[in-house]
């Protein structure tokens, strides 16, 4: 049998079956919430511009109020900065950034009242007319669900951050229709790791409202869509669409924390600021009514190009007047589904202009491109793009425009609109991670295996005397007896035993004091980043490596300065420049004739 049968890819985790059939109820309710969420908003809509008590869907575009019109967002913001006043600020925003800070900051812990304040406030902004999308208001909604049935059972911090993102995730696919999008968004800016714990509950709970989905919603994408396959011309219009989604995804994020810098100057309380911001939300659907609510409908006309160029240059600038200020004030909603929207009126703009034979592709391409900007997740929109569409010709230039408008962003954005406003609370995100090289090496790979231990029947006058007097070669030892590890001494314990207040205990055997101790201990296959806690938590220097726990046999030691080698490693592979072949003129000589 090897000896290196402890080391694997992954982590194994006991509990991880038990995690996936919570994350798999998780799923369905989140499902059912993302159904309860879409027929409030048509519920409002209808009550709102219409007059009428129905779930039909109906677009408020389609409204006969004229200037009437102006006070229905006026109204939908005094309501839902009321609730919340006197309900739960928490409902303010757009959501996923709240979901980030509970992760993060609050041991994953959401309150009932985020479950059900979320969605109805959500319902009332966007039936009053609020220019945003369900996906903001459903992903804290499903998260809040997933904690609190994660509080409801005995779990850990972590295992309750895997349900609560699992509910986040299970709630876009829900609404959405695009799992593998969702389980993309939870890895990129939810689970701040990559590990199965986490992902294979995730993506089940995915997998479980896809299905769910179709009792609810239907089958198939969103907006159904097939461009021709792209030409040689399509790669420089790929980079121009990304280099100007970036800017637009750049410019909407630093006018939208302008917005909400204004907002707070304002000498009033910010229970007021929704129903100021709804005023030129109403003014913007009055001018333009398209621009009014969710817009799944204006997207889809922005994507098969069903929107001439003036109209679709109207519709981007209200959208984004409306959708910055009413953000910017602190109500509830979410951003995806108006970057959609303004990254497809980007795109129609464009396709007049960019070099190639498929203008309707930049609609989708530059739709795709604005979000991951946006978002920082150029993986969850290049997928996303995908799933509403069912576009598999698009994927090369969805690739391509992404990537680019993700790096644009990167250079010229510090944060990204989900961390900045915590950033603005106290809180540093930092949004890169890797393998962290504690995880990668073993206790067995950095001890000393050449140790010497003390015997347990010496005293402790004479352990301090022989071990720790001028000659002193280590600063602890281990304490053995027959073999097997006791605990740990070293100077600093035993001067404490041997000028006890109580007398002196010098004439105590070490067996007799460590025999009241529990001893702590590391073992040779536990990975470094573990033994790295123990020390933290036990405010120790070293412990004894031993072979198991049943005979409690010394192999070696560990101490901290030990645990510096693997990132002595790391260091060097990152910063450590190095050349090993260099291109002289005689072996240039010998490759061209060569080739010759």
């Amino acid at each position: 049998m090897s000896t290196d049968s402890h080391k694997r890819d992954f982590a194994a985790n006991a509990r991880l079956p038990g995690i996936c059939v919570l994350a798999a109820c998780v799923g369905a309710v989140s499902t059912l919430a993302a159904f309860v969420l879409l027929n409030l908003i048509h519920f409002f809509t209808n009550l709102f511009f219409f007059g009428v008590l129905s779930f039909a869907d109906r677009s408020p575009a389609h409204n006969t109020l004229g200037a009437w019109v102006i006070l229905m967002p006026v109204a939908g913001g005094l309501i839902v900065g009321l609730m919340a006043r006197y309900g739960s600020k928490k409902i303010r925003g757009h959501g996923i950034p709240e979901a980030i800070e509970a992760i993060l900051f609050g041991k994953s812990k959401m309150s009932p009242k985020v479950a059900i304040l979320k969605p109805l406030s959500s319902g009332i902004v966007i039936g009053s007319g609020g220019p945003f999308g369900a996906e903001g208001p459903i992903i804290m909604t499903g998260g809040a669900l997933g904690s609190l049935i994660a509080q409801c059972v005995k779990v850990t911090s972590a295992e309750r951050k895997t349900l609560l993102v699992a509910g986040a995730a299970a709630g876009m696919t829900a609404v959405f229709g695009t799992p593998v999008a969702a389980v993309l968004l939870a890895v990129e800016l939810l689970l701040f790791e990559w590990r199965p714990r986490s992902f294979l509950p995730v993506a089940l709970a995915c997998a479980v409202a896809g299905f769910a989905r179709a009792a609810f919603f239907g089958t198939g994408p969103l907006f159904p869509l097939e461009t021709g396959t792209p030409d040689g011309w399509s790669l420089i219009s790929c980079v121009i669409a990304g280099l100007l989604s970036g800017a637009l995804a750049s410019g909407l994020s630093a006018a939208l924390y302008k917005t909400e810098d204004l907002f707070g100057k304002l000498p009033i309380h910010w229970m007021w600021w929704p129903a100021l911001g709804g005023v030129i939300v109403g003014i913007g659907g009055f001018i333009e009514p398209r621009a009014l609510g969710v817009g799944y409908d204006v997207i889809g006309d922005l994507l098969h190009q069903n929107i001439v160029l003036q109209i679709a240059l109207a519709l981007l600038a209200v959208k984004a007047v409306m959708w910055v200020v009413a953000l910017g004030s602190g109500t509830s909603g979410g951003v995806l589904a108006p970057l959609l929207m303004l990254g497809a009126g980007l795109g129609t703009v464009l396709a007049h202009f960019l070099p190639g034979n498929q203008p309707a592709l930049w609609p989708l391409v530059c739709m795709a491109a604005t979000l991951g900007a946006t978002l920082g997740a150029p993986l969850t929109s290049i997928v996303f793009a995908f799933g509403l569409t069912h576009d598999s010709n698009a994927l090369l230039p969805l690739l391509t425009a992404t990537l680019v408008a993700h790096g644009f962003s990167t250079v010229v954005m510090r944060r990204s609109i989900m961390t900045e406003k915590i950033a603005r609370r106290g809180y540093h995100i930092y949004r890169e991670y890797g393998v962290d090289p504690l995880e990668r090496h073993y206790v067995d790979e950095v001890m000393t295996t050449s140790v010497e231990s003390i015997d347990a029947g010496m005293t402790v006058a004479d352990a301090l005397a022989t071990y720790f007097g001028d000659t002193q070669t280590r600063r602890a030892y281990p304490v053995s007896r027959e073999g097997a590890v006791l605990g740990m001494v070293d100077r600093v314990l035993l001067q404490q035993l041997c000028h006890d207040d109580s007398g002196s205990q010098g004439h105590l055997r070490l067996v007799d004091v460590l025999q009241q101790r529990s001893p702590a201990f590391a073992l040779p296959d536990e990975t470094c980043r573990l033994v790295a806690t123990r020390l933290a938590v036990h405010g120790l220097e070293r412990l004894p490596v031993v072979a198991d726990r049943e005979t409690m046999r010394l192999v070696g030691i560990v101490s901290r300065s030990d645990l510096i080698k693997p990132s002595l490693s790391h260091f060097e592979e990152e910063h450590k420049k190095e050349r090993f072949r260099r291109i002289t003129p005689a072996l240039r000589k010998r490759y061209w004739s060569r080739s010759g």
